[in-house]
């Protein structure tokens, strides 16, 4: 039997179009959890934040987890509480980019690569050229191509550019005051990410750098300035 007039145009109660139920239908989430004893209450926050580090692609910040559970728990301590769970564990829970992110302990990469397992968190692999040109561009950013090209004593070419760029750890930075306004490059929060930093100042010291002869602060004219607090330039 078919239907005409108003009823055919209504869609089933509390479904949409698509067939999704309306956000208006989803039952309301419990963030305070009042009903549970204190101990409880805890344990399912914490489990909360957990599942959620857990499932971003991404570290997660405050503001992220503070939406699964109530507005008067400390996530930092539920953080630290989690982390003294996982210490016997082959992961951990590291604070990296300005959120916390699961991470495999760095004892257990050697087992990981000899089973040749498809990891999740994988980084693309870099030549030694291209790591070298990506730890100039660290230290010395913003920087345009051609002072990183003075730094190498070669033209620097665009492809290395792009294949630091598809790999997210550069963005482009603000416009040279030089000749030409050329473009300058910047690290973003991935690159942060990916090597396990909370900012650009966890990055080695450059005078070690120096000393070693890998990079020359004399080379492109300028002092490198000191690493911003956030390190992103996304």
């Amino acid at each position: 039997m078919t239907m005409s007039g108003p009823e055919a145009a209504k869609p089933p109660r509390g479904k949409g179009r698509t067939g999704q139920a309306n956000a208006e239908d989803e039952p309301l989430f419990d963030r305070e959890l009042a009903d549970l004893p204190p101990e409880l209450r805890w344990r399912e926050w914490m489990l909360r934040v957990e599942a959620v580090i857990f499932a971003a692609a991404e570290p997660v910040g405050h503001e992220t987890l503070a939406r699964v559970v109530g507005k008067d728990c400390s996530i930092d301590l539920l953080v630290d509480d989690l982390r003294a769970e996982l210490r016997d564990r082959p992961y951990e829970i590291v604070f990296v980019a300005g959120g916390w992110q699961h991470r495999t302990r760095s004892r257990f990469a050697v087992p990981i690569r000899a089973s040749q397992a498809s990891t999740r968190s994988a980084a693309p692999a870099l030549s030694d050229f291209e790591a070298m040109v990506l730890m100039a561009i660290a230290y010395f950013q913003p920087i345009t191509r051609g002072d990183l090209s003075k730094i190498f004593g070669k033209e620097l070419s665009r492809d290395t550019i792009a294949s630091l760029r598809n790999a997210g750890f550069l963005a482009s930075g603000p416009r040279s005051p030089t000749p030409g306004a050329p473009y300058t490059y910047v690290t973003t929060k991935h690159f942060l990410t990916a090597f396990g930093m909370e900012t650009l100042r966890d990055l080695p010291d450059i005078e070690a750098l120096e000393d070693a002869g890998l990079l020359s602060r004399q080379t492109v004219g300028v002092e490198a300035a000191e690493p911003s607090s956030d390190g992103e330039g996304e």
